[in-house]
C-alpha cells in the first residue's frame, strides 16, 4: 500500500510517498500554497498518480507534548482533506522533522536556494518514514 506524506505549512506543503511495500519514503514535490482549491487540486494529481491509500500528515505537537495554534490549522486541514478524499488521514508526531531536514541539508552542503527548494519534502519524507519505521517494528512484534 502506498502512503503519502505530508509536512503542512501556512506557505508550503512538503509532500513524500512510499514504496509499495512500506519500507521507504521518498520526497515527491513541494506544493507552493496558492489557495486551498488550488493546494488540494495538486494532492489530487499527486495521489492519484502514485496511487495512494492513506495519508499521512505531520502533527507539530511541542516538545512538552501539549497542542498549539499549527495543531489546530492541521487539523483544519485534515478535515479539508477527509472531505475532498476517501482515504484515511492519520496524525503523526512531526517534532524537529524541519529541523532534521536542515541539518541534513546544510550537513551535505546545500545551498540556502536549493535548500528552501527541498526542505519540506525532506521532512515530508522524514515524518513519513518515520511512521514507517514504526509500523515495520509494531508489525514484527505481532
Amino acid at each position: 500500500m502506498k502512503i503519502l506524506g505530508l509536512d503542512y505549512g501556512d506557505r508550503r506543503i512538503g509532500v513524500a510517498v512510499s514504496d509499495e511495500l512500506g519500507i521507504t519514503a521518498r520526497g515527491l514535490a513541494t506544493i507552493v500554497r496558492r489557495g486551498l482549491k488550488r493546494d488540494m487540486d495538486e494532492l489530487e494529481q499527486m495521489i492519484v498518480a502514485c496511487g495512494a491509500e492513506k495519508i499521512v500528515i505531520g502533527f507539530p505537537v511541542r516538545l512538552d507534548g501539549t497542542t498549539g495554534i499549527q495543531c489546530e490549522k492541521v487539523d483544519r486541514f485534515i478535515r479539508v482533506l477527509e472531505k475532498r478524499f476517501t482515504l484515511p488521514v492519520e496524525r503523526w508526531d512531526e517534532s524537529l522533522s524541519t529541523w532534521e531536514a536542515e541539518e541534513i541539508l546544510s550537513e551535505a552542503l546545500v545551498n540556502r536556494k536549493k535548500r528552501k527548494e527541498v526542505v519540506d519534502r525532506l521532512a515530508a519524507s522524514i515524518i513519513l518514514q518515520s511512521y514507517l519505521n514504526k509500523h515495520k517494528r509494531s508489525m514484527r512484534s505481532e
